[in-house]
């Protein structure tokens, strides 16, 4: 279960740390908190707000979210799968909160075991990747875990890498979301690093009881304890206890309700959700509406809603109770508060009204400058991991789609019954010429960019990498690659290995466990991709390959192989087909079989 709390007092930022003019800080969170308040004590923008919370907000299977919302702002809202209560000063921490917690979609091992109490701040609609949180959790062994959800940390993003003298010395793209792990207090004092609440925190149940203030008494049920005020005073009991503790900050989408832009782009995105259930009382309570006024996409209406003649609502747009839109005003991507008299041939667009008493000509005024100001990411209920546009796709139920990757697996199981009497003799071979390992494993950049060991019989001596930058000077292709002639670095077995491309048998592995495909793209680490921007996310579209194009045609003329690569990944990647997969495995089924001969 996921407690979300609506906090009194709303921070300006959530976890960072307390600092500027006090009257400044104490300003904004009191428009924040405002603006927070009105909408949830008014319907039908309560419901939007809550429906979102308990869907964004979701960490257990079973999806019951509580919601404690302070009980002087009166919110009355009914969301299915979302139960409010509300408290006075602390908020209570009853029994069965405890029984139904549990840790996200965790599935393995002490994670499942060791359930977690979610307290999520209910300021912030977050979006981030569950798997990926869950793994660190497993990992750094803490009992209670500070997660801010922080834009720069999102994947797919490109950023720039300089040298010491700040020169450009290439763009890095990181495909999947990444984390930064950080400690709760400093070290020296151990004084919290912020006083703020979190975006979510994380307690194992276990251990919930040392964080509460006990005696807690509520009408009509006996509570556990109360949560501390504070999040620094949470801390310093977690301190006094000599409890684990750490923070996260975790690559995600994350929308601010207290300020105007959050709160308008979270209920467009509900509003929009395939999720949503709340647009069907999108006419039934119109009071009176004139024949050539027009609802225009996904608006939700309240009660004794008025609308005249010659007006345009556009959604995703709420309007609130007793409401009237004169004629002639237009209203899109909006949010109208109750008892609002539109003025006629007024336009009202990405904007918030909260009440009748506006200042329309800065309301205007602030609302087109504050559209400019703020970047959100994309924003979705939806969790589903999404890919980058630039990636190619294809139909699901196609050979790109599907059925490639089940000839992938068929053909690497019978490549590796075949090889398998003469693999013990190759290893054998290769750690009695050399010392070091069988295998070598390097990392690769696979499928959307993720990395990958990429398997093969070791064919050089130990510390090949070092000797790779002193002999750059004689390489023989262009671009990031590296070949030359009589290569010291490689032994004597690894040379009729790589002749006979027998190192390459181990690539057959990765291609059972999804991460290459035995046609395809060259596997390339990341060095190389950075330096190719242009190109590289075209040949991340699909699965690297054993084989492909390029080991087919490359014609191996100096300063051309790297021009040769870029043009044949490429031309792989957009007529991609079965007919081109099975040409290029009997091209290379030729190539090997002759290769073994001249070795003889």
């Amino acid at each position: 279960m996921n407690l979300i709390i609506i906090h009194k007092n709303n921070p300006p930022v959530a976890g960072a740390k307390s600092s500027g003019d006090n009257a400044t800080l104490r300003s904004t969170s009191l428009r924040s908190t405002s603006l927070l308040r009105f909408a949830l004590a008014n319907e039908p923008i309560a419901g939007v707000v809550l429906d979102g919370l308990s869907k964004s907000l979701r960490w257990g299977r079973n999806g019951k979210n509580v919601c404690a919302i302070p009980e002087e702002w009166n919110v009355k809202s009914h969301v299915p799968r979302l139960k409010t209560v509300s408290y006075t000063e602390n908020v209570p921490i009853f029994p069965e909160f405890l029984r139904k917690a549990t840790c996200g979609r965790a599935t393995c091992g002490r994670a499942k075991r060791d359930k977690w109490f979610v307290i999520s701040n209910g300021r912030f609609a977050t979006q981030i990747d569950s798997q990926l949180l869950n793994k660190l959790l497993v990992k750094i062994q803490a009992d209670i875990v500070a997660v801010n959800v922080e834009p720069d940390l999102l994947g797919k993003r490109e950023k720039m890498r300089l040298t010491a003298q700040g020169k450009v010395a290439g763009f890095r793209r990181l495909y999947c979301d990444s984390a930064e792990l950080f400690p709760l207090y400093e070290s020296s004092r151990c004084l919290p690093v912020f006083t703020d609440w979190p975006h979510h925190l994380f307690v194992k149940t276990s251990i919930i009881d040392q964080l509460l203030i006990p005696g807690a008494q509520v009408p009509g049920a006996q509570a556990d304890g109360v949560l501390p005020q504070s999040f620094s005073a949470l801390l310093d009991k977690c301190l006094s206890n000599s409890l684990r503790s750490c923070g996260i900050n975790i690559g995600g989408a994350v929308l601010d309700l207290g300020t105007q832009d959050g709160l308008l782009n979270f209920c467009r995105t509900v509003l929009n959700s395939r999720f949503s259930i709340l647009d069907s009382r999108r006419v039934s309570s119109i009071e009176h509406q004139a024949s050539d006024s027009r609802l225009v996409g996904k608006v939700l209406l309240g009660k004794n809603v008025c609308i005249g003649p010659k007006t345009i609502v556009v959604g995703p747009t709420i309007i609130g109770d007793n409401v009237k839109i004169k004629q002639g005003a237009v209203i899109n991507s909006s949010i109208i508060g109750p008892k609002v008299s539109v003025p006629q041939n007024k336009l009202v667009q990405n904007c918030i009204v909260k009440g009748p008493r506006t200042n329309w000509k800065l309301l205007t005024r602030s609302a087109n400058n504050s559209s400019k100001q703020i970047y959100y990411p994309a924003f979705e209920l939806d969790r589903k991991q999404r890919t980058n546009d630039t990636f190619r796709t294809w139909p699901r139920f196609s050979y790109a789609g599907s059925f490639k990757r089940i000839a992938d697996c068929f053909v690497a199981i019978i490549v590796i019954i075949l090889f398998a009497p003469i693999i013990p003799f190759i290893a054998l071979a290769t750690k009695l010429t050399s010392p070091g390992p069988v295998f070598f494993k390097h990392r690769r950049q696979g499928l959307y960019g993720k990395t990958f060991n990429c398997i093969k019989f070791r064919t050089m001596h130990l510390g090949a990498d070092e000797m790779q930058d002193k002999l750059r000077f004689v390489s023989r292709v262009d671009g990031p690659q590296f070949k030359m002639t009589d290569d010291p670095r490689i032994s004597a077995v690894g040379r009729f290995l790589r002749e006979t491309y027998l190192d390459e048998i181990p690539q057959f592995i990765n291609v059972l466990l999804g991460q290459m495909s035995v046609v395809g793209p060259r596997p390339s680490p990341e060095s190389e991709n950075t330096l190719c921007p242009f190109w590289r996310d075209a040949r991340l579209s699909v699965r690297p390959g054993i084989t492909g194009l390029w080991q087919i045609f490359r014609t191996r003329q100096p300063m051309k192989d790297f021009q040769e690569w870029i043009h044949y990944d490429t031309e792989y990647v957009r007529n991609m087909s079965l007919k081109m997969d099975l040409w290029i495995c009997w091209k290379t089924t030729k190539k090997l079989f002759d290769n073994f001969i001249n070795q003889f």
